[in-house]
């Protein structure tokens, strides 16, 4: 078992229950508007924003088209008029900042694991909500470094992602390097186009019907400590 040294953590869905802020946000925003989002507009919403997602991460869209075109699509499905999805936005974007719900207790694994594996946070979300969300849950007090897709400039699962944030870590070694998050068409592939080792967190059990690399595979965060 290889004993590693460096640790990157993917935020949604893997250390923070993105699922649970998204739910508050839209519905949040919706009453800013005057209207309610019930959990079939959720629903809908959710599937809509992860096609966004993966065409962001394919290079079909980018991200501004993405801040507001889900918001459109969605708007035109439900008939909902007189709203500009250029001030929905961003109201939801505060939102989704504003709150945070921690999976599988992992601020208490991540402040656990603090000293014997240095910790970074590798994310697609916007910058000032995941810095804002981070900040509020405490993890950036744990965190070496916090690398954004906004910031560095590409998505995960591009190897330039990586490699800029590779760049940024202290005596960085691409053995010693494993990547724990829940996508398999960004973690996961992002970790296999940086020739770094990959834990796919799958606490549904879902079936993998890719060709990809997975080094280890976990239903819960804690077995993250058995692989360290």
């Amino acid at each position: 078992m290889k004993n590693y040294e460096i640790l990157l953590w993917d935020i949604d869905q893997t250390l923070l229950d993105f699922d649970m802020s998204q739910d508050y946000a839209l519905k949040f925003s919706f009453r800013e508007f005057g209207m309610e989002a019930d959990d079939n507009i959720v629903a809908r919403y959710a599937v809509i924003n992860e096609a966004y997602w993966k065409r962001l991460e394919l290079g079909k869209v980018t991200k501004s088209e993405l801040l507001t075109g889900r918001f459109d699509a969605l708007f035109l499905e439900l008939g909902v008029k007189g709203i500009s999805s250029a001030d929905f936005a961003p109201v939801y974007q505060k939102a989704l900042g504003s709150v945070y719900f921690f999976k599988d207790n992992a601020f208490e694994l991540c402040s656990r694991l603090r000293g014997k594996v240095r910790q970074y946070a590798v994310t697609n979300g916007v910058s000032c909500t995941q810095r804002n969300k981070i900040h509020l849950s405490g993890l950036d007090q744990i965190f070496e470094d916090i690398f954004i897709s906004e910031e560095i400039g590409c998505p995960k699962p591009q190897l330039e992602f990586f490699e800029k944030c590779f760049k940024k870590i202290p005596d960085f070694q691409r053995e010693k390097t494993i990547i724990v998050g829940d996508s398999l068409s960004s973690d996961m592939k992002g970790g296999n186009n940086a020739g770094i080792s990959c834990c796919w967190y799958n606490p549904e059990g879902k079936e993998n019907n890719t060709n990809l690399k997975i080094d280890y595979e976990i239903r819960n965060l804690w077995e993250v400590e058995d692989i360290l």
